[in-house]
């Protein structure tokens, strides 16, 4: 028996789930481990931190240990979604800010504003689209972005005006790269909040 498959262990919490250091893991728990804190999530300076102090995952990443045959494909998901996507950086952090903002996902918010911010947007814009709008600086790809995130949220779908300007202004690719994104950090969004998972210590909610 695994220590996340034995329920009635103590130890740290992190929400609704045990919060294992390293050397507490499985072989192949590490190795889904070594994916997120080596691969290239890690490259670059790092705009929010992926573990604590005692180097246990921090956020959804955690919850992803439970099954780490699912977690290394999902985790990889997540790797070709951040840095294999068309989008450009800005688009893409808008994508996944304004899609936090509409689920209201702490997690999502407190790390991709750090990102965003280290990949152009600014503190008045990151205000602007966390009461839920679109800034005047963003240009008409950028709004189309987040008018596609916004209308896979709230009707899982696309009407055939909208799906039609996506396709002319973005790109059959780009169009696809937001709707995998949607759906990538939507998974991430239901994982924190059905495992209770909690912010880093010391920070507050966004939306509170």
């Amino acid at each position: 028996m695994t220590p996340l498959e034995d329920e009635s262990q103590g130890g740290v919490m992190h929400g609704r789930l045990p919060w294992y250091s390293p050397s507490e893991l499985t072989e192949s728990q590490y190795a889904v481990y070594e994916a997120i804190v080596l691969g290239a999530r890690s490259k670059g300076p790092q705009a929010f931190r992926l573990v604590d102090d005692e180097g246990r995952l921090e956020g959804p990443f955690n919850a992803m240990l439970v099954n780490p045959k699912v977690a290394m494909s999902v985790q990889a998901v997540g790797a070709a979604v951040r840095f294999e996507s068309l989008l450009s950086d800005r688009a893409r952090e808008i994508a996944i800010l304004r899609l936090a903002s509409l689920e209201q996902c702490d997690f999502e918010w407190y790390a991709h504003e750090r990102v965003g911010l280290k990949n152009g947007l600014t503190e008045e814009e990151l205000g602007v689209l966390k009461r839920g709008s679109f800034p005047s600086t963003f240009d008409p790809e950028e709004v189309l972005v987040g008018e596609v995130v916004t209308s896979l949220q709230s009707t899982r779908a696309l009407s055939d005006e909208l799906f039609s300007k996506a396709l002319e202004i973005l790109g059959l690719t780009k169009l696809a790269d937001v709707i995998t994104l949607v759906g990538y950090y939507q998974l991430l969004s239901l994982s924190v909040n059905a495992w209770h998972v909690p912010l880093p210590a010391g920070e507050v909610s966004p939306f509170a």
